[in-house]
């Protein structure tokens, strides 16, 4: 009765990017219509807006007593909808459906629809962190350099899903060159070179490349993660020596000379983009500032994951 009661009492509201993952996903919206149905849970469905901003759906959310919304979608369409409706107390679910699905794969949500929908009937919402890009909200990674130089042309290409994006990767890595960068955070500074410079919520860009292996979704920490080595073979070997050896974060911000890594936690920091390095948000290419102001929210907003 006391289950029954419960699921009488929510209400979801799903968000569809038509065109995520290459849209690959057959009959998404009908999958979705039978199981939620079949678990007695009321619930409507908007496509997602190329603006970012769902403020649209305040009204809708506020009128009809929302309890969930869930987004079918990547990362960059997570970040937007969770960073326009985080504030109306709502839990968020996800529907991994774009190329990386970086948040959903540290959260542990089955990649597989009707697994990651039972999640959302049958899962727990617990408070995760977020962070602020120059006051824009990301909720998994950004990154200045290479990554982001193949968010962009991704972005720019004809061809959505996993294998254009390898393709981009490719692509850009025999292209790659370091970028100078300086950070600031508890009080200290250091100026580098890199191939690339990220800042993790999560542990990885996406389909479980962990390039930040210690990360926590919910540990009210940022880690920051550049590859300092100065050739394209260093890159690619250091690259993979640091993911595959699950390098602990340094205590406080140095370069390890040793791995040609750097490696750590904060809860804020300044970097200053000398060279213009090309900067993504949660996967989606953004404007290229010349400094940036990293800060984490804790606990900003209540994420569906696995109960154990």
């Amino acid at each position: 009765m006391y289950l029954a009661a419960a699921l009488i009492m929510r209400h979801i509201l799903y968000i569809i990017n038509p065109i995520a993952g290459a849209g690959k996903i057959k009959n998404l919206e009908k999958i979705i219509r039978e199981k939620t149905k079949a678990a007695g849970i009321p619930f409507q469905i908007y496509p997602s807006v190329a603006s970012g901003d769902y403020s649209f759906l305040i009204p809708v959310i506020r009128e009809n007593k929302i309890t969930d919304i869930v987004i079918a979608g990547g990362d960059g369409t997570i970040s937007q909808a969770v960073g326009s409706l985080m504030n109306e107390g709502v839990n968020f679910g996800i529907l991994p459906i774009g190329s990386g699905n970086g948040l959903a794969f540290t959260a542990r949500i089955p990649k597989q629809i009707p697994k990651a929908l039972d999640l959302i009937f049958k899962g727990k919402a617990s408070a995760v962190d977020g962070f602020l890009i120059n006051n824009q909200f990301a909720c998994m990674l950004c990154g200045l350099g290479l990554d982001a130089k193949v968010a962009h042309d991704f972005a720019n290409s004809p061809g959505r899903g996993l294998s254009n994006y390898v393709k981009q990767v490719i692509r850009n890595f025999f292209s790659a060159k370091t970028y100078s960068f300086g950070i600031e955070s508890a009080g200290k500074s250091i100026s580098i070179d890199a191939f690339f410079l990220c800042v993790a919520n999560s542990n990885q860009f996406g389909n479980n490349f962990k390039i930040a292996p210690n990360a926590s979704l919910s540990d009210g920490l940022l880690d920051i993660v550049a590859v300092t080595t100065r050739s394209k073979l260093g890159l690619l070997l250091k690259t993979i020596r640091h993911i595959r050896s699950k390098n602990k974060p340094l205590t406080g911000m140095r370069n390890n000379q040793k791995t040609g890594v750097i490696y750590f936690q904060t809860e804020k920091v300044r970097i200053i983009n000398h060279n213009q390095a090309p900067l993504h948000i949660d996967g989606d290419p953004a404007e290229t500032p010349e400094e940036l102001m990293i800060i984490v929210r804790k606990k900003c907003f209540r994420l569906i994951q696995p109960a154990d």
